[in-house]
């Protein structure tokens, strides 16, 4: 149990250093909240479905993506900056590092959760559909950005991030969409094997 407690830890370590300062709370607010709404049903439901190991660590590490995002805003990572001003970028890219990482995470989690619920055989329909899953995440979030544009006016431009780029939604859905092919490609193999011992400690 120390591993898990060691990611909630950083977790809200985490959590409390992207809240210190951040470039606004408004948009700090917007780009946390999926990160805390998700540990809250990961710690609610982990007594009845516990994730493999290396799922949580991959969330984890989309959490500090959002973290990241929501203390600088994705239009003004540091990091990004620097490679914008280097590799003569029009724009700062942190976002697509968001929206790949939006595809890659999601990924295995539903992959896990079609495999382990048994929702579909084992086989090529499981990558097929974790793909579009994925994707529809994306849209729905890319729905949630256009709500949150409407509503809250121009505070919602740290938000949305496009930096005037007029295929930024498309763009956005794209990367995600390549995060989980990524995904699959690269995980899958990993990902059976600490399926198999995670079902062997349980038995």
């Amino acid at each position: 149990m120390k591993k898990y407690y060691l990611l909630l830890f950083l977790f809200i370590i985490g959590l409390i250093i992207s809240g210190i300062t951040p470039h606004d709370y408004f948009t700090w607010i917007l780009e946390v909240f999926p990160a805390i709404i998700g540990v809250v049903v990961l710690s609610v439901t982990f007594k009845k479905f516990r994730f493999t190991y290396l799922t949580y660590c991959l969330i984890l590490f989309h959490c500090y993506v959002l973290f990241i995002g929501g203390h600088y805003t994705y239009a003004e990572v540091p990091l990004f900056d620097w490679i914008k001003e280097v590799f003569h970028q029009s724009r700062n890219n942190y976002d697509k590092v968001g929206h790949f990482t939006q595809g890659f995470v999601p990924a295995i989690i539903t992959r896990e959760l079609f495999i382990r619920k048994q929702v579909v055989k084992p086989g090529g329909w499981v990558s097929f559909l974790t793909v579009c899953v994925v994707v529809t995440i994306s849209a729905f979030y890319e729905f949630l950005e256009w709500f949150v544009a409407v509503v809250s006016g121009q505070s919602s431009e740290s938000f949305l991030g496009t930096q005037g780029y007029v295929w930024d939604t498309q763009s956005d859905m794209l990367y995600a969409c390549i995060g989980a092919i990524s995904m699959l490609l690269l995980l899958s193999k990993i990902h059976n094997k600490k399926l198999t011992a995670l079902a062997a400690s349980l038995s």
